[in-house]
């Protein structure tokens, strides 16, 4: 069961946040912290699957700053979300170099938005699961949005790429539907964008293996990852 931290230091949005993410996943557990101190003490013993919160908590404008910080050295690599009323403009690439995996704006996102951000969150941290990637020659880790690599050698890859790369890579030698790779692109579910991505996928391989055949097209249901045969 799905363990979900909420750090908001407003009860209301605090709750809201609560509601929309147990409608949105029957059966996970969401527990709601208000202060930095509290949040601290909780991220100290508990490996949440995913945190929600906010970047001014109280009097502390870069309070949630400092809760990433502490996420980054306790458990390094536990998807963050930031929903904050700051500017986007300024402090999403602020959140994104810190490893948070989205910002999203106060009063500029509807519940669809944040329930599809968390449900991918979700997903993305059951792929990173030990032992996820198919081949030891791929290294990818969805959350953390960083570079892949192949063989050693990193992958010039956009993330929408990263994410479908880890999907099918999870699941070797298993054919992976358009449905089921349409959850993993926010914009453009359709099979002539995956097809484009897992294009950019294999250029980017073949840069550095020019003999990469590891993904199979399956003919009218999806894409196979066989790896670096």
């Amino acid at each position: 069961m799905p363990i979900v931290a909420v750090i908001e230091d407003d009860p209301p949005t605090s709750n809201q946040l609560r509601g929309w993410i147990e409608a949105a996943r029957p059966g996970v557990r969401v527990e709601q912290w208000f202060n930095r101190d509290e949040a601290e003490a909780a991220l100290g013993r508990q490996a949440y699957d995913l945190v929600v919160l906010d970047i001014e908590l109280g009097h502390e404008r870069h309070a949630g700053v400092a809760l990433i910080n502490t996420i980054n050295r306790l458990r390094h690599g536990t998807p963050v979300l930031v929903v904050s009323a700051m500017p986007a403009a300024i402090y999403r690439g602020i959140m994104k170099a810190l490893d948070a995996w989205d910002y999203l704006q106060k009063t500029t996102f509807s519940e669809a938005d944040f329930i599809e951000t968390v449900l991918e969150m979700l997903r993305a941290a059951r792929s990173r699961s030990p032992g996820a990637p198919a081949a030891a020659e791929l290294s990818i880790d969805p959350l953390r949005q960083g570079h892949a690599s192949w063989r050693g050698q990193r992958l010039n890859l956009p993330l929408t790429a990263q994410r479908i790369l880890s999907v099918l890579a999870a699941r070797p030698a298993e054919v992976v539907s358009y449905e089921e790779l349409f959850q993993v692109i926010k914009s453009g579910r359709n099979r002539d964008n995956v097809r484009k991505h897992v294009s950019t996928i294999r250029e980017a391989m073949r840069e550095i293996d020019p003999a990469f055949d590891g993904i199979e097209n399956v003919p009218m249901r999806g894409f196979r990852w066989v790896g670096g045969r």
